[in-house]
């Protein structure tokens, strides 16, 4: 796929995957990448600006003798969420109108 990601797009996958359950950046990156063409240095000010807009908050959790941090979609971030799927919905009402070919 050719098409670039708008960022909209990635904060809303990124506290979709959030809502379901906590996890750390790396299962982030890796989920996000199965779906989008993105790399891991994409991924990462993604997850740091969603936290210092305070839509995710992290904590940290020992894991075979280092330290994980887990990110944890906020009400703040479910309210975003609510918004971006909102959007998202106009917008591929609209696209499909204009690219699926409808008649």
């Amino acid at each position: 796929m050719n098409i670039q990601v708008p960022t909209a797009i990635l904060d809303g996958s990124v506290l979709s995957l959030l809502e379901k359950e906590d996890t750390y950046g790396y299962i982030i990156t890796k989920t996000m990448q199965d779906l989008f063409q993105v790399s891991d240095s994409t991924m990462y000010p993604v997850l740091r600006r969603l936290k210092k807009d305070e839509y995710l908050e992290t904590y940290d959790e020992p894991f075979e003798g280092r330290i994980r941090r887990y990110y944890k979609i906020t009400e703040k971030g479910k309210q975003r969420l609510d918004e971006i799927k909102n959007d998202w919905q106009l917008f591929n009402k609209s696209a499909n109108e204009l690219l699926g070919g409808k008649k």
